[in-house]
């Protein structure tokens, strides 16, 4: 539209497209279908500036977080790129790394052949061990029977029993050669072979056997004559007042008073582990004294000899206590024996 002045204005009222206060730029762009960057259309609600996103806050890992962390990033990527599938294959390597770090802290576990071959050497030691267990003993036995030095009664042997001898050889005694006297204040010396032993009325006791060294053998039977019924049988003279032994090592004594040779704990033993008693052992015959250390026990018996006062035997003279009862003497604590 030209005005009387001759320029040229618009035919359009821009109050009719856009509301007031609307430029020529704005009115085209409304027309052409653009969309106005900073206002939005009627009817739209108005969009918020975009913000850069807030980064968490860091903090320095505990304990276990950086390895959760690496690991929740590594099952996240997994799954990200392969799906639940790849998610599920990060959990097995991740287990198996904690796997082969667990080998390398405890050491690594044995396989089933290894197992099979332990078992299988456990159940031949099970079947071996009997006679192995019985050479060991014939060859220390022989061994301290020819040790001066005594080293070789240090050793565990026999079920659990050490061999000890004061002699560095004892001699052998059987049926025709072995004798048991008795003697000194008595009115009827008497003098016993193995059969003539064997014929008395015997008596079985099992107790612990404890050593004044320490070691200790439980519930170890023991079979022979009260050394009081043969006290009885020699008659005892009222002047008595203690019961010496020897022994046929030629070496070995021992001693106890008149009243504890009557308990009836104390035996002339000729069985030992429901067995006759061994040479190794002080057979054929030894003295059971069930109360007291095993060095009262005097082996290799040969003679009672009664007497009017405890006479100290091969050990009490180096330090021993002559009364030894289990626990209250030598200055030990042991549980008694019976």
């Amino acid at each position: 539209m030209r005005r009387d002045d001759g320029t040229l204005t618009s035919t359009r009222d821009p109050w009719l497209f856009g509301g007031r206060g609307c430029s020529n730029q704005e009115v085209n762009t409304e027309r052409s279908g653009g969309s106005d960057p900073e206002r939005p259309r009627p009817g739209e609600r108005e969009r918020p500036e975009p913000r850069e996103p807030e980064r968490p806050e860091r903090r320095a890992p505990e304990d276990g977080d950086a390895r959760e962390t690496r690991e929740a990033r590594e099952d996240r990527g997994a799954g990200e790129a392969h799906g639940d599938r790849g998610a599920h294959e990060a959990r097995e390597v991740r287990a198996e790394r904690e796997e082969h770090e667990a080998f390398a802290e405890h050491g690594r576990p044995i396989g089933r052949r290894v197992l099979l071959g332990t078992l299988g050497l456990g159940a031949l030691g099970v079947l071996t061990a009997p006679a192995l267990q019985r050479a060991t003993d014939a060859f220390l036995a022989g061994a301290s029977q020819k040790d001066p030095t005594g080293l070789t009664g240090l050793l565990p042997n026999g079920g659990g029993f050490r061999y000890y001898s004061v002699t560095a050889s004892v001699p052998h005694k059987n049926e025709t050669n072995y004798r048991l006297t008795v003697d000194g204040l008595v009115d009827r010396p008497t003098s016993y072979t193995l059969a003539d032993l064997r014929a008395l009325p015997q008596t079985r006791l099992v107790h612990d056997v404890q050593c004044v060294t320490g070691w200790r053998v439980p519930s170890t039977p023991f079979e022979g004559v009260r050394l009081s019924h043969l006290l009885d049988a020699a008659g005892v003279r009222p002047s008595a007042g203690a019961i010496r032994f020897t022994c046929f090592d030629g070496a070995y004594t021992e001693s106890l008073s008149l009243r504890q040779a009557y308990r009836p704990d104390v035996l002339v033993a000729l069985r030992m582990q429901d067995k006759p008693v061994g040479h190794n052992h002080g057979g054929p015959v030894r003295l059971y004294v069930a109360p007291m250390y095993f060095y009262k026990s005097a082996k290799w018996l040969s003679g009672i000899t009664v007497t009017e006062d405890v006479r100290p035997g091969y050990w009490e003279k180096r330090g021993y206590d002559v009364d030894a009862w289990v626990g209250r003497s030598n200055g030990r604590d042991d549980e008694p024996t019976s």
